[in-house]
């Protein structure tokens, strides 16, 4: 820069810039103030204790209505601030900044007069007691708690529930579509206990199931064991195939085929028992040991055993197995296939695919809800078993709704029953509460801390969940809103607004159905608004869905899994489902929150020391 215009003063050199800026920041404060008027309404009937945190997200609204980033490069290039880490005290972030301008273009001119909103103090401090309102205090070693779904186990292992307390739980989550009231119960007293012997607090938050819809009505395929050897890679027998043959069903290392016990009494070591297989195939079974609650058989050749098969023992008695494992059935649907959602129940006939170069015809199934029927219309999509199978409806008639699959893989994939349905693009008129969610909330009422609405799509479930609540408790029970469809996302801040009615509560992001509504090529942008939303509420909000899910099941993590549970710490809490190594997943995931504490706080990066910066030295 020339020297004679480095000695220009900053505001003569920046005046048409600054000057701009001023009537920009002007308008935007002006529309900050105006959309928050406009909502007089909705902010009285907002709770006191959340009053200061509504009119902020209506000013973090007005501030998104449009595209700011020519605003925030400008003040960038300005040295100023780019209003990135507006959430938590937006008016105050705003107005500050046009102070600054204001001083910079006339040192003397007042300020814009202050409204009362939080600043950079408030807001966090608001955000912080609403989060211990709701989820409890944070721990000491990291300002993000930990939420760990309960295992059926819980309810009769002490241990694995002290254990997860001492690792660093601090909600402890019973999904109430598992178990029951009596299981529940003692997962609460075991918790109870353990709070006790370690000297430490854990909230309970419970999970009402909500209306799922689901497939159903494929009728079970045919029970058939298939029974093989051990073979080496040229097909040669390595070792035969060991069945247990016994008078009840027990656990065994084994295949087991249930015979009648005087049938059995007539077996010996050394022994062959005949049968023909479900092919036709002659098999022979060899006894080789006999056990006090029955025998031993190998069989060196592959057989396809069912309920029907008839074994010949040495003494010619014949006997068939009374128990078999049933297999689930299941629809091979592969990209333009046609499927049939049907109203009316299945007629029990085993519904199978059709074989690839038969005439094609639509494959039925039913569904858990079939009132969603009267919601649904062509040319919406449809998807199954989360996200893995995709359609588009093409039909809606009385009694069925055709779809066409545009999204499965060309060799098939396999749809069974009990498998979820998403109906994204559909405006679904289902309450959020079901019968059985009313009778779970008898016994939420008078153990739990918190209660997970699922499915909420609109500002009147909520209402209608909190009018149960007062009827049932007198105590002040925190709404935590699953947000899990994509209406609710697109609704947040109409839902937000009436669940801050009460004094406490929180938001959960689903992140599984979430993006299975939105497109999983949208998640990461929808969990960041959702974060930004809530922040602006000085709503806490519990990250879920998967997080170190290949840890707690399997005992590695992925590489992914450790980068998403970090991304975890902008939250206020994370969840963790269940799994057999789930507290090893708890004491991994605390050493992380409390790793990225030191870097990083909800958006703002941290300039804590680096140890790679402190190493290194001009050579």
């Amino acid at each position: 820069m020339p020297e004679s215009v480095q000695h220009i003063p900053y505001a003569r050199r920046h005046a048409p810039a600054l000057t701009e800026l001023l009537a920009e920041l002007t308008t935007l404060r002006a529309d900050m103030l105006r959309l928050a008027d406009q909502a007089t309404d909705q902010l009285q009937a907002v709770h006191p204790g959340f009053r200061a945190s509504a009119r902020n997200l209506l000013h973090y609204l007005a501030l998104r209505q449009h595209d700011r980033r020519g605003l925030q490069q400008r003040l960038a290039a300005l040295g100023l601030s780019s209003l990135g880490r507006a959430e938590a005290h937006a008016l105050a972030t705003v107005e500050s900044v046009l102070a600054i301008v204001q001083a910079l273009l006339a040192p003397t001119a007042a300020g814009p007069s202050p409204e009362t909103a939080p600043d950079f103090e408030g807001g966090p401090r608001l955000l912080a007691k609403h989060s211990n309102a709701c989820l409890g205090p944070a721990p000491a070693a990291h300002d993000v708690r930990i939420m760990v779904t309960m295992p059926g186990e819980a309810a009769g292992n002490y241990e694995l529930v002290r254990n997860l307390l001492r690792e660093g739980m601090d909600c402890m989550r019973i999904n109430c579509a598992h178990d029951n009231a009596t299981a529940w119960g003692q997962m609460i007293a075991h918790l109870r206990r353990a709070e006790q012997e370690l000297g430490k607090t854990c909230r309970v938050s419970m999970d009402l199931a909500g209306p799922k819809l689901r497939t159903q009505g494929l009728p079970p395929a045919p029970a058939v064991l298939k029974v093989e050897p051990r073979r080496d890679a040229m097909g040669r027998v390595i070792a035969p195939a060991r069945l247990w043959l016994a008078a009840q069903q027990q656990p065994a290392t084994a295949a087991t085929l249930v015979f009648p016990a005087a049938w059995l009494q007539g077996l010996r070591p050394g022994n062959r028992v005949l049968f023909e297989d479900a092919r036709g195939a002659r098999r022979k079974l060899h006894i080789v040991r006999t056990e006090a609650n029955g025998y031993w058989a190998e069989l060196r050749k592959t057989a396809y055993i069912t309920p029907s098969t008839l074994f010949v023992g040495a003494t010619g008695a014949q006997a068939s197995p009374h128990v078999l494992p049933a297999k689930t059935s299941f629809l091979l649907l592969r990209p333009n296939d046609q499927l049939q959602l049907t109203r009316q129940p299945l007629d029990g006939q085993r519904n199978e695919p059709a074989p690839p170069h038969s005439a094609p015809g639509p494959a039925v199934i039913g569904c858990t809800l079939p009132e969603v029927f009267d919601s649904v219309k062509p040319g919406e999509r449809i998807w199954f078993d989360d996200g893995k199978i995709g359609g588009v409806v093409e039909r809606v008639d009385e009694q069925a709704v055709q779809v066409r699959i545009v999204q499965a893989r060309a060799e098939g994939d396999k749809l069974r029953n009990d498998k979820g349905i998403n109906l994204p693009d559909s405006q679904l008129s289902i309450p959020a509460l079901t019968e059985t969610d009313l009778q779970h909330l008898v016994f939420i009422a008078q153990h739990a801390d918190a209660v997970q609405l699922s499915f909420v799509n609109s500002p009147a479930d909520i209402t209608l969940l909190r009018q149960h609540l007062h009827r049932l408790t007198d105590r002040v029970l925190p709404i935590v809103l699953k947000i899990e469809t994509r209406r609710a996302f697109e609704q947040l801040p109409a839902l937000l607004l009436r669940a801050m009615q009460a004094e406490s509560c929180g938001v959960m992001i689903a992140r599984g159905d979430l993006a299975v509504e939105c497109g999983f090529e949208r998640l990461a942008e929808v969990q960041e608004e959702i974060l930004w939303l809530c922040e602006a509420a000085h709503v806490p909000v519990i990250w879920a869905t998967q997080v170190l899910e290949s840890l707690a099941s399997g005992g590695m993590p992925a590489r992914a899994e450790i980068t998403d549970a970090a991304m975890g710490s902008r939250a206020e809490c994370v969840m963790l489902n269940k799994g057999p190594r789930i507290v090893t997943a708890v004491q991994t995931l605390t050493g992380i929150l409390g790793r990225m504490e030191a870097h990083q706080s909800k958006k703002n990066t941290l300039l804590r020391s680096l140890h790679v910066a402190r190493l290194w030295s001009p050579e």
